[in-house]
């Protein structure tokens, strides 16, 4: 399924039936994925009087009640309204889906007892490239990504000045493999989400963060068509499902 695409007087094509999905799905069970010290998720038949409502014990149906976090299961995305007083749901944010985008994988730097990808290093790899979404992979790049607890690990996390370059040059979402784009521990300041939405300076209800995506490694860098598909919860955060389509030269 090949569509022809024309963004910006750029013209390109891309191959619609092989999208390349970058998220981590929930589910039950273990291992999971799960950052914050949330309890892992449970999906659950729901329970009526005697009957409960799973076709293995006998019920026409399975009907499950579903309990998870969306910043602390899977991957999801968020608006400003993580970090603002106001109600900002994300699932009202989007007029469209499709996004111009670009990969780059960076290690990143150890700097005291932190792991920091730095406004420097993203300059170095995104060049000249001004694409609407960025799509951060970091090494190591590991398979456990899809199952790990990053609780109470110091996670690697991006450089607060880094968000504010990102937003200057124009970019509106902001997709990476960690649990956040701030350092777990860092006394509620969460610096680089408030450089990347300008706020309280600015509500900004057009950019968003995507965080707990996985890259598979036999992707390469470079540019591609983002889908940035989501949930419509009237929330911060949604799980959320982004897909990548290579560009077709």
């Amino acid at each position: 399924m090949i569509a022809e695409i024309t963004h910006h007087d750029h013209h390109f094509r891309v191959d619609l039936s092989k999208p390349i999905d970058l998220s981590i799905p929930l589910h039950a069970g273990t291992p999971q994925l799960r950052a914050w010290w949330v309890d892992p998720v449970r999906m659950e038949p729901v329970v009526m009087g005697d009957k409960r409502f799973a076709v293995a014990d006998g019920a026409p149906v399975n009907f499950l009640n579903v309990f998870f976090n969306p910043h602390g299961h899977g991957t999801h995305t968020e608006s400003v309204g993580h970090i603002a007083r106001e109600v900002h749901p994300v699932g009202e944010m989007f007029k469209r889906y499709f996004f111009t985008a670009t990969l780059i994988t960076i290690e990143p730097q150890e700097l005291g007892d932190d792991r920091v990808v730095t406004a420097a290093q993203i300059q170095e790899a995104l060049g000249v490239d001004r694409p609407e979404a960025l799509v951060l992979r970091t090494l190591p790049n590991g398979n456990d990504k899809r199952t790990r607890d990053w609780s109470g690990t110091n996670a690697p996390f991006v450089q607060a000045a880094a968000c504010t370059w990102l937003r200057g040059i124009g970019v509106q979402h902001f997709l990476l493999d960690l649990p956040s784009v701030d350092r777990e521990e860092d006394g509620g300041a969460l610096a680089a989400h408030h450089a990347f939405w300008d706020h309280p300076a600015t509500t900004d209800l057009h950019r968003t963060i995507t965080e707990l995506i996985h890259v598979p490694d036999h992707v390469p860098d470079g540019d591609y068509l983002l889908e940035l598909q989501l949930a419509h919860f009237m929330n911060d955060a949604s799980p959320s499902r982004p897909l990548l389509y290579t560009i077709i030269r």
